[in-house]
């Protein structure tokens, strides 16, 4: 799906209060971020922030993180954070990559990936954020006892996911559904934009939970 642009997005990222500037720099003191020491989950790939704002909402001893790469999505997500003005969340614009650079090791309590890039040529697998290679990056900075929950319409991706979490060594399946909406695991389920875009089609939602070993 192509992005509309949107002029000066950046700009406005730069000089927002709700994001997060020179972010390898807060490694390990994301406590003194938030001025508390609740717990912290992130969401990687957070689009216009529906998923993780009606968190933050809903769980205010929670503090959260949202990532995005799109300075045209993520704009959307800080105008709408500007008229909520939530105190326990804050925004990044990032590549994942480099997630370990930003969180020390046992900072983060639980991830969440929804309706990631399914780079489908075999040549971008390790591009996948469920890949091996990200699962060891996810081990850097989640909690032992953390949890990293994965939502997508993209029965090739999950169904890839799922050997991931196979290969690698350090990572335990806790629960899987090819249905989520017509599943145990959909009560308290929070739809994102995407979500309901793609239930709206008649496209299954699945959804893996996983943990550390």
């Amino acid at each position: 799906m192509r992005l509309r642009n949107v002029p000066g997005s950046r700009d406005m990222i730069a000089e927002s209060p709700f994001t997060i500037k020179n972010e390898t720099e807060w490694k390990g003191k994301w406590n003194e971020v938030f001025g508390n020491d609740n717990p912290i989950h992130i969401e990687i790939g957070m689009g216009k922030g529906q998923f993780i704002m009606t968190l933050a909402q809903q769980n205010p001893n929670i503090n959260y993180v949202g990532i995005e790469k799109y300075s045209s999505v993520l704009v959307r997500a800080l105008e709408k954070q500007g008229e909520l003005e939530l105190p326990n969340i804050k925004f990044i614009r990032m590549e994942a990559e480099t997630i370990a650079d930003v969180f020390e090791k046992d900072e983060v309590a639980r991830i969440y990936l929804n309706f990631s890039d399914p780079w489908p040529k075999d040549r971008h697998a390790k591009r996948r954020l469920t890949s091996v290679q990200f699962l060891e990056r996810y081990e850097k900075i989640l909690r032992h006892d953390g949890h990293l929950i994965f939502k997508t319409d993209n029965r090739d991706l999950f169904d890839f996911s799922l050997d991931q979490v196979e290969e690698a060594p350090d990572w335990v399946l806790l629960n899987y559904t090819f249905d989520l909406h017509h599943s145990e695991y959909v009560k308290g389920n929070i739809m994102t934009e995407y979500e309901q875009r793609f239930l709206e089609k008649g496209n299954a939602i699945c959804r893996m939970e996983i943990m550390q070993k």
